[in-house]
């Protein structure tokens, strides 16, 4: 992971600015020159005002991200991992182009002596105090920092990751700058706070007569082509794409695991229990017989499923317990061993490569020539950055920080857990030798060990084969016209999604394969499948009803939509003029009510600030007309969210008057809210005028 990867992790780095820096570095110059046209646009990934990403670079962010995301996670790379790898790293290098465009617009720069500052400063950057304190007196450490700028002017390997760190430390500070500056000239009104406190606290109790928009009868509306043209005039801006998509149909074979697939499994993994009591290898009987393959190991309370976790604590050694059923899983467990240990360890290690050690045996000698020098009082920090291969700790002196079971690989963390405080270990693991150092445990609890076997809930062959043969038989009669006709043929419907992303995995919340995604924007409206897609769950098969391109959407395109909103657009026309009726010659609203054959209703302690009509609505319309209107007289008719309403104020009971300081508090408070939207504010600015291509659908 490096260096980089390393102070994200220590660092925590979750400030916008700073995920943007670990990515600055590797925008530039990515495409050689020389190579040919065409072959740029075939590995071309995407573009962001003329700044090509390539494949191999963008792929390899995606794959570090990942396995960083797997790192935290636990277990391998999902489907919906990789995606959201994909997606983060794509909105960090657009975001890093957009900023860094700007900042060199606006001439941002940072100087020598500005930058050796922030390393060596009087008030260093906060990435490097994290990065080298000093893990035993939790102090920032300049002569260990020294340390490692004086080893990296000879060690290539360190060089590359010191100067990863250095534009970390300039990107993150230009984004600092360009933030201040945005943020410096975003101010707040003494009138404006006054208006926000007035927003909150003024209260207004009125009444109010509804004719709600379910009373007209859908029947009785006629809608033409004028009334749709007038709702999409008035609300246009909604109807814009930020991105291409497609509207798609589709229709759900379902290939779920029937009640006899979850029977079958059952009577399975009872057979597996009556032998993993009887198994001397209970190890070899999980890698054979278990589909997860959860390590035999230790476990804490809280780490396993919640109905092992009920159990096992509370059973004698040697019992096997279930089989319980566990997220589409059935699983049973063999307690091995049960004692009390560390809940966490505290502790730090040097690596060495058994390859590039010239095998396992001289490693070990290695690491126990090591260990000597450590007894004889050499520091462990510098042994680890001359001879840890473990590029994340090492510049940390080797420090893991605290870590809990399940975090590290089986022999490491047994050594961890089961010495005490003070030792210094050699342990070999899957990734070479380490010289391990505890430095404390923290906690003291029950685990238990476990051979756990599980057996995933699958659809069988039967099942699968009669989804499969349903889905070709409905698409041997299906096509562009008869879609949904076959559907109900077929006892099934023919769902919609409206706007299908190119890096959509879902559709309604149904996962789909990235298969199904690339035909329907390869294909054009009308396109039905000509094959169903398999998902674990169904057979689908796919049909295109529109191309949407990214921009305004047109009226055609989105008619079937608004249809509600053109309804309820009439409805209101005809409601407004009835409730006009009922005003005409009224002096209360009372009266308004009576004519309607209603009770006007009593609302109190309402606030402009929270526009809400209790067990109704949120109708900010109508509650923005209440703080207009005088007292003790009927509104005009107000068109709402849930019909059309008349209103009548009855009273206001204004709050206490704002002294200076509270004023000031309060302009404060909505500057701090104000400087806090204002990046998204930019980057929207910023995007809706950017010149972006995006042709990850080709590649993931």
């Amino acid at each position: 992971m490096g260096l980089m990867g390393n102070l994200r992790n220590r660092a925590g780095l979750v400030i916008f600015v700073i995920g943007l820096a670990i990515v600055a570095f590797l925008l530039g110059d990515i495409i050689q020159s020389g190579t040919p046209f065409w072959l740029k646009k075939q590995n071309e990934v995407g573009n962001i005002n003329g700044t090509s990403i390539d494949y191999q670079y963008f792929n390899a962010l995606v794959d570090q991200t990942s396995n960083n995301y797997q790192q935290q996670m636990g277990g391998a790379e999902t489907p919906q991992i990789k995606n959201f790898a994909v997606q983060q790293v794509w909105n960090q290098l657009v975001s890093q182009e957009l900023l860094n465009a700007e900042i060199e617009k606006l001439g941002i720069t940072i100087g020598k002596k500005e930058l050796n500052d922030l390393i060596s400063g009087p008030n260093p950057a906060q990435q490097i105090i994290q990065a080298f304190t000093n893990p035993q007196t939790g102090q920032f450490d300049r002569a260990y920092l020294a340390q490692v700028i004086t080893e990296a002017k000879s060690n290539p390997q360190l060089a590359q990751q010191w100067e990863s760190m250095l534009e970390q430390l300039r990107s993150q500070r230009l984004a600092e700058k360009y933030s201040n500056l945005v943020g410096s000239s975003v101010y707040v009104t003494a009138l404006e706070a006054q208006d926000e406190y007035t927003a909150k606290n003024k209260l207004a109790n009125f009444k109010y007569v509804l004719l709600d928009y379910s009373s007209v009868n859908d029947a009785d509306i006629k809608l033409t082509d004028a009334d749709y043209k007038e709702y999409y005039d008035k609300n246009k801006n909604l109807f814009k794409n930020e991105e291409e998509t497609r509207s798609v149909e589709y229709i759900l074979v379902n290939a779920k695991p029937t009640k006899q697939d979850s029977a079958a499994t059952l009577a399975a993994i009872q057979t597996l229990k009556t032998e993993l009591i009887a198994s001397t290898n209970d190890s070899s009987f999980v890698a054979i017989h278990s589909d997860n393959k959860a390590p035999v190991t230790y476990y804490k309370k809280g780490q396993l499923s919640p109905a092992l976790d009920s159990v096992v604590f509370n059973v004698p050694t040697g019992t096997t317990v279930g089989p319980f059923a566990s997220e589409g899983h059935y699983e049973i467990a063999k307690v091995l061993d049960a004692k009390f240990s560390a809940d966490s360890v505290k502790a730090r290690h040097i690596l060495l490569n058994a390859a590039a050690e010239g095998g396992i045996e001289k490693a070990k000698v290695k690491a126990d020539s090591i260990k000597g020098l450590i007894a004889k009082g050499e520091k462990f920090e510098t042994l680890a950055i001359e001879f840890s291969q473990d590029q994340a700790s090492k510049v940390n002196g080797g420090d893991l920080g605290t870590f809990t079971r399940g975090q590290m690989v089986g022999p490491f963390e047994e050594a961890a857990f089961n010495g005490k405080p003070g030792d210094v270990l050699v342990v070999e693991s899957q990734f070479g030798v380490h010289v391990l150092n505890i430095e404390k445990h923290i906690g003291n609890s029950k685990i238990v060990k476990l051979a756990i076997v599980d057996k995933a809930i699958t659809a069988g062959k039967e099942t699968t084969d009669a989804a499969y043969t349903k889905a070709n038989n409905i698409l041997s009669e299906i096509d562009s016209k008869n879609f949904a006709e076959v559907a109900k043929k077929n006892n099934l419907n023919a769902e919609k999604a409206a706007s299908l992303r190119p890096m959509d995995n879902t559709l309604n919340g149904v996962e789909i394969p990235r298969e199904l995604v690339r035909w329907a924007f390869d294909a054009k409206a009308g396109d039905v499948s000509e094959s169903a897609f398999e998902t674990n769950d169904y057979f689908i098969i796919a049909k295109v009803t529109g191309v949407n391109p990214k921009g305004p959407q047109p009226l055609e395109a989105i008619k079937s939509d608004i249809e509600l909103g053109v309804k309820n657009m009439v409805k209101a026309r005809m409601l407004k003029e009835k409730m006009n009726n009922a005003l005409n010659g009224a002096s209360s609203i009372d009266q308004v009510a009576q004519k309607l054959g209603k009770q006007a209703i009593n609302v109190e302690n309402i606030v402009l600030a929270n526009p809400v009509i209790p067990g109704v609505a949120f109708e900010s319309s109508v509650i923005g007309s209440v703080f207009g209107l005088p007292l003790n007289k009927p509104s005009k008719s107000i068109e709402g969210a849930q019909g059309v309403y008349a209103v009548q104020v009855t009273s206001f009971v204004n709050p206490k008057e704002m002294v200076e300081s509270e004023r000031k508090a309060q302009q404060k408070q909505m500057l701090s809210a104000k400087q806090q939207r204002t990046w998204g504010a930019v980057f929207k600015a910023l995007m809706d005028i950017a010149d972006i291509d995006d042709n990850r659908i080709r590649f993931y």
